[in-house]
């Protein structure tokens, strides 16, 4: 009886102490992995921004679809300007402009149109990853995009977008009543409940819900 007592309460002190450890640990465990989830969401988020912040300057509106955004990329060029020289202190304050300056070669400034990716984004980046979201536990989950047209104060029209991903889609297989926390928070404080760039219900100049 006292042998059994002894085990019982050792197997009591493991399971308390485990229990300790996983109170302390789980937390910082799922932070640290939700850190470095988001860390690599974000910078693509970034890129769809940049991407179509191009694509509204050419047509006047965002891409409203992934695979027009990709074809963008790939297919259609923006201008791309070489600079070589500068107006020196001494040309400035004898009101030479850099128009006068390229006239008379003295700098050189020339205009080459490059595939839109190329001008965007560094050598050897495939566009085709933009809308899949990074580090998700699901494979091959895609980001959620759409597009509308909102109305300021007074009255102008304006072309916004919004692309993102919910918790539920980069968090789901880590500690579901930590997920089920961030969750409860956005909603309470009516956020959207993931990452996001971009808004279809308010103008915020295509700002990430993270900055």
């Amino acid at each position: 009886m006292k042998v059994t007592l002894k085990i019982l309460l050792a197997v009591a002190v493991v399971v308390l102490g485990y229990m300790c450890y996983r109170s302390i640990m789980g937390p910082i465990e799922f932070n640290e992995a939700k850190d470095e989830r988001e860390s690599a969401i974000i910078a693509r988020l970034i890129d769809i921004r940049k991407a179509q912040i191009e694509y509204k300057n050419v047509h006047k509106e965002h891409a409203g679809s992934f695979d027009d955004l990709i074809k963008f990329l790939n297919e259609e060029k923006l201008p791309f300007l070489i600079k070589e020289g500068v107006l020196t202190d001494e040309q400035l304050e004898q009101g030479m402009t850099e128009q006068e300056a390229v006239k008379k070669g003295l700098i050189r400034r020339d205009t080459f149109w490059v595939v839109a990716k190329d001008t965007l984004f560094d050598k050897g980046f495939n566009v085709s990853d933009l809308k899949y979201v990074p580090l998700s536990p699901i494979p091959n989950t895609q980001f959620e995009m759409d597009t509308t047209t909102l109305y300021s104060g007074s009255g102008y029209s304006i072309k916004v977008f919004e692309a993102g991903v919910k918790y539920d889609n980069y968090l789901g297989d880590l500690d579901p009543q930590q997920v089920y926390n961030l969750k409860e928070r956005a909603e309470k404080l009516e956020r959207y409940p993931g990452l996001r760039v971009g808004s279809l219900t308010e103008i915020n100049n295509n700002a990430g819900n993270w900055e």
